[in-house]
């Protein structure tokens, strides 16, 4: 699947200093369906775990916004 971010998604990353890279190999980890989804992940490194919203249609992936949550997700 090919991966599209939108310039909202790029600079919310640039902003929080999330690489590219890194929503990347989240998404390509994931078997998504077609439709909108919203992803919660805890990556290593990062103090609050990363909320990524995407969008697939046919074979491309579009990131909308990514952003680290700021409240931990309760067990």
């Amino acid at each position: 699947m090919k991966i599209k971010f939108s310039r909202h998604a790029k600079r919310r990353a640039k902003l929080y200093r999330i690489s590219l890279s890194t929503i990347e190999n989240i998404l390509k980890k994931k078997n998504l369906c077609p439709g909108k989804h919203e992803i919660i992940q805890e990556v290593p490194g990062q103090k609050f775990p990363l909320k990524i919203v995407v969008s697939v249609e046919n074979d491309t992936i579009v990131v909308i916004t990514n952003y680290p949550l700021k409240k931990r997700r309760k067990r």
